[in-house]
């Protein structure tokens, strides 16, 4: 059992902060086509993967990033600081 959140406007195409679900995926990849499987909202969400940032149990990752042993996937938009 994966916890997937969600932040930001990814939250909000989405209508979740945060899912628990069970995953056959090996990667955020293909976590991330899992998703864009199951409903147009989803879809949305991941429709452009470049302007997404993940971190897998609290920290950056790519989206190649295994997901054995993970605990916790998170998707937002890249930060900006000022």
């Amino acid at each position: 059992m994966i916890e997937v959140l969600y932040f930001a406007w990814v939250r909000e195409r989405i209508g979740l902060p945060r899912e628990r679900m069970e995953t056959g995926a090996a990667t955020v990849s293909e976590l991330v086509e899992e998703l864009r499987a199951r409903e147009p909202r989803y879809a949305a969400a991941f429709a452009d993967t470049a302007a997404l940032r993940v971190a897998v149990d609290q920290e950056l990752a790519d989206f190649d990033a295994p997901l054995a042993g993970v605990r916790e996937v998170a998707f937002f938009p890249p930060m900006t600081g000022g």
